[in-house]
């Protein structure tokens, strides 16, 4: 059976990670464009490439800071959307400094709010502390593939 090596791997990864990437920039402007460019970062990289490219090797229907409408008629970003058919899977993955350590009661209110809302709106949400990314793949992939 043919197998690649890491580096291939690595090689497809960051060409397809790319592309997608410059695709979501192109249709994009205003607010929407800058929270791509200056919120998708280490940790939504780190995610696309060893969880979510393993499991799935595609980026399709998969879309990275993704802007909704929310129950204050105002707009929130997640992390990312898997959209296909019926289908809307938000996924966060949650840095222990902000969204915890650093946060104060409304901000705590207003995260455990968002997510209720998501819900309700018929969205699965799943969410990885970005320690589990780094430190436990394996766990993240099994809860990511099922």
């Amino acid at each position: 059976m043919f197998s690649l090596n890491l580096m291939e791997r690595r090689d497809m990864f960051e060409q397809a990670y790319q592309q997608w990437l410059l695709m979501h920039r192109k249709v994009r402007s205003g607010e929407r464009k800058r929270r791509l460019d200056e919120g998708h970062g280490h940790a939504e990289k780190r995610f696309a490439e060893t969880v979510w490219w393993p499991a799935f090797e595609t980026f399709d229907h998969f879309h990275p800071k993704y802007e909704i409408s929310d129950f204050k008629d105002g707009t929130r970003f997640l992390d990312f959307a898997y959209l296909r058919g019926t289908v809307r899977i938000c996924v966060e993955i949650d840095g222990y400094g902000s969204h915890q350590r650093d946060i104060d009661r409304r901000k705590f209110s207003d995260e455990r709010t968002r997510q209720n809302h998501l819900v309700i709106d018929g969205w699965k949400v799943i969410r990885f502390s970005y320690d589990d990314v780094r430190k436990r793949r394996d766990t993240v992939n099994k809860r990511c593939s099922s």
